[in-house]
């Protein structure tokens, strides 16, 4: 587990919206609450924790993008986000 969280922290970086909107198109795009560790919640991910993905889910701490923000963040081109891509996914947190 800590090779796979060393790889997945290797993977972490910034994105603009612009970016990250041919991964929205796709609807791969998961929005992952500012409270949570991206780098938990990846790690989760890639190595099939359903338990805590569908905890966060009901929670409401991983959701897709809203139509809203998908508006708010294309037109707003300072923002930047947190990534982490975690195949199919891309998660994100808004800066």
């Amino acid at each position: 587990m800590e090779n796979l969280r060393a790889d997945l922290e290797k993977l972490l970086d910034e994105a603009e919206w612009e970016w990250l909107m041919p991964h929205a198109q796709r609807d791969v795009v998961v929005v992952v609450d500012p409270g949570l560790d991206l780098l938990d919640v990846g790690m989760a991910i890639a190595s099939d924790n359903t338990a805590s993905v569908q905890h966060w889910i009901g929670e409401q701490l991983l959701s897709k993008p809203s139509p809203e923000q998908i508006v708010e963040w294309a037109g707003d081109r300072t923002r930047r986000f947190k990534a982490l891509i975690v195949q199919p996914y891309v998660l994100v947190q808004a800066g």
